[in-house]
This record gives structure tokens, C-alpha cells and sequence, in this order.
């Protein structure tokens, strides 16, 4: 595409150098820069594009959008300057891969917790019922058997148009999109015509990044002002969670018509009748169009919330109730997400992603109800990242927990002491009864503990990382998968099994510190 056909739509632009260039790809990682790409600079708060703009060119790069000006570049390479690169990037993504989103019927899941879950609810009820459907998430980008590793929740505008595109390519009419904080404040989705918006909720996270509640939840609530005022053929709708407090307002600000889901209030789709079992959840659910009864295999309170989100999608769509029924009853979860680990063991392992507080309080009041044992938390929290939530983190755990076990997540730059320090400032001042709490910052350590310590009829949650396959640690990435460690630990359990099957009250012998 012509160098001038890009940047024709950008208004505010200063251009030095030849315009006329075929450009045959856009790039925002100067390692991923080919012969004839533009080079996009975009600042970061690790890293800045523009230091790499000389990189950029040495590898190929013809042209280059750049906020500031550059020094020793090339008389010959254009250089096109904007106010706003990530702005303008979005623009340019979205013309040089087609206007993608345009042709596809785009939903967008937002809120803190439950928008992998809900996205793949969404995913299965679409493709169950011949409506060919993409995903990008935390886990990856796919359709049908394609599937990319995504980087971020919500990746950049200038990929996440690639992933459009790709979809399209493969025969998809609809995609599903978690869309984070994070990419709506930074103007990821710009570009994006978002056929339908849903709110899973707003709990406390990333305060560390939007630095107040207020602040995190007016960023969420851009998805739903962004849907656009207009009433044309295509039809947008606003989902909400009307149990969330910041629903209404969340309402007031978009123009689509607005669908409410919940449990404890008046909403348009509702659930009644719910049963937590071993295996399952059974409930009613009440719906502008009617009811049906659903027998689920997903365990959690937190998943009935997720499920209704996606039945108010999937009737938005003008899909049948009992093909729905159908679709959900047969879904079985997903990687990471209370998902048990067995291995022949005659006790309850949990995996699970949950991060922030109401997250792993909704994991544990689950795993609570459904243990006749006793329950054990191993769980920790990231370095570098929003450090109020850790007292709570930790104060949540060892509040539900007979036995809270905290531990090293992604310690980054910090010393993964302080960090437990931090958490530990949750539980000091509060009593807390039962076996207590333990610190151990060797999360394969921690992680033995619980099994080790787990006899007939406990459950284990190791909460925090779900899906994930490494510890950042400084500036490395070091393999570590919590669903191998655990099964290394039961297997070592199971080819030494304690000789006396009574849990001891004391934890004074466990290794590491003990608080």
C-alpha cells in the first residue's frame, strides 16, 4: 500500500521525505522489521520506539511515524511526525488491513474478573450454533484450528487489526474480544466497531496503572460510550451486570440498548434456583423470552454470573434458548479457571488464575462449599504491580483457608521478601483461627507444602497464575508451570505417602519462615 493512501486520513502530520513508497507492512517491534516496513515509535513506560528507530532502519525500514524528532537518520528515509503515534498507529492499522472489524460482527467482554471464561462461553454458544466465531484473550488468538500466542489481554491496535484480518481469512463472522483496562485507556481498540459491549464487573486491580477506583472504572466504562450515539441497520447493545454497583452509570453513558443480567436484583436475564454439587451447577434462568433450566458442568458461583453474560449475548444475536441450553450444558470450562488437577489422589486440587481480591474470595467461597476437609490456599503477588491489594490478597486467603500458604507470583524488580512483608501486613493484627498462615518464597516449596500436608476429602487452591508457564523474575522469564509442579508433588506424594493420615494443628515445622 502507497505511503500516501496511509496517511491521508491523519490531518495533523508533518512529512519529510517521499510518500510515494510502497509499504508492505507496519511494525511496532524493530525486531520484527522487514525490507519495506514503516516503523511506528511507540513510547512505553519500559520501553521507548523511539531508541529504536535507528535499529528500525538498519533492518529494513523505509519510513518512520515518530512523536519527536530523531537524530542520525538517513536523508532517504521518510520520516512522518504525529502528536500521538499510538493514535495514529490505530488509524493506520485499521487501513492497512482492510477495515476488518467492520466486517465482522465484533463483541467486546470487559470487567476484572470472568472475561476469559466469558469469551469462550461466548466463542462455544456461537460456533455450537453454525456462527463462525474468533477469540482474543489472555490466552491466544484463534479460529477454528488456528490459534497465536497474544501477549497482552488485549494486544495492540496494529495486531489485534492483523488478528481481524486472519479471521476473516479463515470464515469467521463474528469475533469475541477481552478488552482490558489497560487497552482502553491506551486506545488499543480505536478503530474497533464494536457491534456489542459486556461488563462482567469492577472490583479492585491495576490500581497500581488507573491509581484510583474511580479512575479504573471510567476507563471501563469507555468500551460502552465508545459503541457511538447513531441508530442505523446494525443494531449495539450494552450488557450489564446489574448486581455491579457501577452498572447504572455505566448505562447512562452509552446510547445501545442496554441488557441487564444478575442474581441478587431485578435484571432482564436472571438466575434462581442455584445449586453448587461436586461435579456441577444446576440453575434457573428467567429471560425476556422465557426460562430454562441449565445442569452445567462449571463449578463456581462466579460462573453463573458468566453464564448469563453470555446467554444476554447469544439472545442478543437472536439465538434460540434451548440451542443455548444445549451449548452451555455441554461446555467444560477453561485451562486455568478452577480447573481440578487429578492424578488418582484422594483430595481436591484447584488451579486457578484468580489475582485480586474478589477474585480469590469468589475461588474460595466456592471451593469452601464444596470441601468436607480442609481448605488450603497457596497464593501470592506480583512485583511491580498495585501493592494495596496485597494486605487484602492476603487477608481474603487466610480468612477462608484452614491453612493460607503465601508465596513468590512474578516478583519482578522487587525482593520477593517485601512483597510477602506487604501481604503479611493483612493478616498480623487480625486473628485468624484455624492452622494459620505460612510464608515460603519458593512457590515450588509452597506448592509441596499443601500437598504434602492434604489428606482425604481437602482441597488445594493454588491461586494466581492459572494458565501461565513462567516466573518473571528480574529481567528473565523462567519456566515454571504451576499444573506440572503440582503434579510433580503428587506423584512424589503418591510414591511416598505419609504413614499417619492425621493432620497435625501445629505448622511450626514447616519449612521457611512461619508467621
Amino acid at each position: 500500500m502507497k505511503l500516501n493512501l496511509l496517511l491521508d486520513p491523519l490531518l495533523i502530520k508533518q512529512v519529510q521525505g517521499n510518500v510515494e513508497l510502497d509499504i508492505n507492512g507496519i511494525e511496532i517491534d524493530s525486531r520484527q522489521v522487514m525490507p519495506g516496513c514503516l516503523f511506528v515509535c511507540l513510547p512505553g513506560t519500559l520501553h521507548d520506539g523511539h531508541r529504536y528507530a535507528a535499529q528500525a532502519v538498519r533492518s529494513g525500514a523505509i519510513a518512520l511515524m515518530t512523536e519527536k524528532e530523531l537524530p542520525n537518520i538517513p536523508s532517504h528515509i521518510t520520516i512522518v511526525r504525529v502528536p500521538d503515534t499510538r493514535r495514529a498507529l490505530a488509524v493506520l492499522a485499521d487501513i492497512f488491513y482492510g477495515q476488518p472489524s467492520n466486517r465482522l460482527k465484533l463483541i467486546g467482554i470487559t470487567g476484572t474478573n470472568g472475561k476469559t471464561t466469558t469469551t469462550h462461553l461466548v466463542e462455544h454458544l456461537f460456533n455450537s450454533n453454525g456462527k463462525r466465531t474468533g477469540l482474543i484473550g489472555t490466552l491466544y488468538m484463534r479460529i477454528g484450528n488456528y490459534r497465536e500466542q497474544t501477549v497482552n489481554t488485549t494486544p495492540e491496535s496494529l495486531v489485534l487489526q492483523q488478528s481481524f484480518r486472519t479471521m476473516l481469512e479463515h470464515g469467521a463472522e463474528y469475533a469475541v474480544v477481552e478488552v482490558s483496562s489497560h487497552a482502553l485507556d491506551m486506545g488499543r481498540v480505536r478503530g474497533c466497531q464494536f457491534r456489542t459491549a459486556v461488563l462482567t464487573n469492577v472490583t479492585h486491580d491495576h490500581l497500581d496503572y488507573h491509581e484510583s477506583m474511580e479512575r479504573y472504572s471510567e476507563t471501563k466504562s469507555l468500551l460502552f460510550s465508545q459503541l457511538g450515539s447513531a441508530y442505523g441497520d446494525e443494531p449495539k447493545y450494552a450488557i450489564l451486570n446489574a448486581d455491579d454497583p457501577v452498572a447504572a452509570g455505566f448505562a447512562r453513558k452509552t446510547a445501545a440498548q442496554v441488557i441487564t443480567y444478575g442474581v441478587k436484583r431485578e435484571a432482564d436475564i436472571s438466575a434462581s434456583q442455584i445449586q453448587m454439587k461436586p461435579n456441577g451447577t444446576s440453575l434457573r434462568v428467567d429471560t425476556f423470552q422465557g426460562p430454562i433450566h441449565l445442569d452445567l458442568k462449571l463449578l463456581g458461583f462466579f460462573n453463573v454470573y458468566n453464564v448469563l453474560a453470555a446467554i444476554a449475548v447469544g439472545m442478543s444475536e437472536g439465538l434460540p434458548l434451548q440451542s443455548m441450553k444445549y451449548s452451555l450444558e455441554s461446555f467444560r470450562g477453561v485451562t486455568g479457571r478452577f480447573e481440578p488437577i487429578y492424578a488418582g489422589q484422594d483430595f481436591t486440587v484447584i488451579l486457578d488464575y484468580a489475582h485480586n481480591p474478589d477474585g480469590l474470595e469468589s475461588v474460595l467461597q466456592t471451593a469452601k462449599t464444596l470441601t468436607p476437609g480442609k481448605l488450603y490456599c497457596v497464593c501470592g503477588c506480583e512485583g511491580d504491580k498495585d501493592r494495596m491489594k496485597r494486605p487484602i490478597m492476603a487477608h481474603v486467603a487466610a480468612s477462608y483457608a484452614d491453612l493460607a500458604i503465601f508465596t513468590s507470583d512474578n516478583t519482578r524488580s522487587e525482593d520477593p521478601d517485601a512483597i510477602l512483608n506487604e501481604m503479611l501486613n493483612g493478616v498480623k493484627d487480625n486473628p485468624i483461627p484455624k492452622e494459620g498462615y505460612v510464608a515460603i518464597a519458593d512457590r515450588r516449596k509452597a506448592i509441596a507444602l499443601a500437598i504434602e500436608r492434604a489428606r482425604p476429602g481437602d482441597c488445594i487452591v493454588v491461586a494466581g497464575r492459572g494458565h501461565e508457564t513462567h516466573l518473571i523474575v528480574k529481567d528473565q522469564r523462567i519456566p515454571f508451570d504451576d499444573r506440572a509442579v503440582i503434579e510433580e508433588a503428587l506423584a512424589a506424594k503418591a510414591i511416598n505417602p505419609p504413614e499417619i493420615w492425621v493432620t497435625d494443628p501445629a505448622i511450626a515445622s514447616a519449612p521457611e519462615a512461619t508467621m
